[in-house]
C-alpha cells in the first residue's frame, strides 16, 4: 500500500463515497451496496475505464468494498479497513 503513489483523484473518490448521497445523483448511489463506476467516471470527468483502474486500485488495497449487480460493479468505503490504515500512521508505522 505504501509503495501506491497517492492521487488527488483517488483522494477525491474517497472523499466522496465517505457521503456518497451528497456527491452521487440518487439514480447513481444505492443505500448498503455503493456507487457504480460509471457515476465516478463522470464526476471525475474521464472514461469508465480509468475510474474503474482508480477503483480496483482502492479496492485491492481493501479501502473499497466492490459489488458487482448484473452488468456493474458498485463500489463503497470499507470504514474499519480505513480506520485501521489511520490507526497504522498515528502510530508511525
Amino acid at each position: 500500500m505504501l509503495r501506491t503513489p497517492a492521487s488527488q483523484r483517488r483522494l477525491d473518490i474517497l472523499e466522496w463515497l465517505r457521503d456518497p448521497a451528497a456527491h452521487f445523483p440518487a439514480h447513481r448511489y444505492l443505500d448498503e451496496v455503493g456507487v457504480s463506476s460509471e457515476a465516478v467516471a463522470a464526476k471525475l470527468g474521464v472514461p469508465r475505464q480509468v475510474a474503474e483502474n482508480h477503483l480496483e486500485l482502492l479496492a485491492s488495497l481493501g479501502l473499497l468494498r466492490a459489488r458487482r449487480i448484473r452488468l456493474r460493479t458498485y463500489y463503497r468505503r470499507d470504514e474499519v479497513r480505513i480506520a485501521e490504515v489511520a490507526r497504522m500512521f498515528e502510530k508511525g508505522w
